[in-house]
């Protein structure tokens, strides 16, 4: 097995651990969508270890392009929806959140749009740099990769959670590193760069950082949640 898919793998297999250890301390239903980001995250990058398989040869053509469709469906698609979708949810109401909607309504748009251009044209994956190159003829679009930022990234920078406005500004370093760095491999490298980075969110989880009815307080210790069997007992 190829460097680049083992540590895709790897990551993949240390998000998916801490991803499920994130969602035991979510205690509050609006918040699960964020707290899963993790684990999202995790099957995102095991998509791209197979692509790296295939490229080396361990994998044949159909079961690359399948890979590659689901990293892109993943990325292009789901995220720039998902991400503001999940800040909404804790978002108390205001014009912070009405802004949030907004800019989830505007994450539908380019999800539409980017899945569109997966279905009516091939993406093209390709190493360069020792990195992989995803293109796709409809979604390398200027407009709609601006409202693409907006909708992952503003919508964390909108938040008023601390916590998440934190997350927000490290993605914003890392995408504007990305661009300048390895601009051509963006989509791999930022995903993967945002993937790393929401590790922290387990830390304000277990901390009991991330109140959606308190912004910037402490969630109480035992207070009910839906998903009580991935909390474990407590004395």
């Amino acid at each position: 097995m190829c460097f680049s898919a083992t540590a895709s793998f790897v990551a993949s297999g240390m998000l998916a651990a801490i991803g499920v250890a994130t969602l035991r301390h979510v205690r509050e239903p609006r918040a699960l969508l964020f707290a899963s980001v993790p684990l999202l995250f995790a099957g995102h990058q095991f998509c791209e270890g197979l692509v790296w398989l295939a490229f080396h040869g361990s994998l044949g053509r159909v079961a690359l392009d399948h890979a590659v469709l689901l990293f892109m469906l993943y990325a292009l698609g789901i995220l720039p929806t998902l991400m503001p979708a999940a800040v909404a949810l804790m978002e108390p109401s205001g014009w912070r959140r009405q802004a949030i909607v907004g800019l989830t309504m505007a994450g539908a748009v380019v999800c539409a749009w980017n899945i569109a251009g997966l279905v009516l044209f091939p993406v093209h994956a390709f190493v360069e740099h020792f990195s992989i190159a995803y293109r796709n003829a409809m979604t390398s679009n200027m407009t709609v990769s601006i409202l693409y930022i907006l909708a992952t990234c503003g919508a964390l920078l909108l938040s008023s959670h601390r916590v998440v406005r934190t997350y927000g500004l490290l993605n914003i370093v890392g995408l504007t590193i990305v661009h300048l760095v390895k601009g051509y491999a963006f989509a791999s490298v930022w995903c993967f760069y945002a993937a790393i980075m929401s590790v922290m969110l387990y830390w304000q989880f277990h901390h009991r950082r991330i109140d959606v009815e308190t912004p910037n307080g402490d969630s109480a210790a035992h207070k009910p949640f839906l998903l009580t069997w991935l909390r474990g007992a407590r004395a």
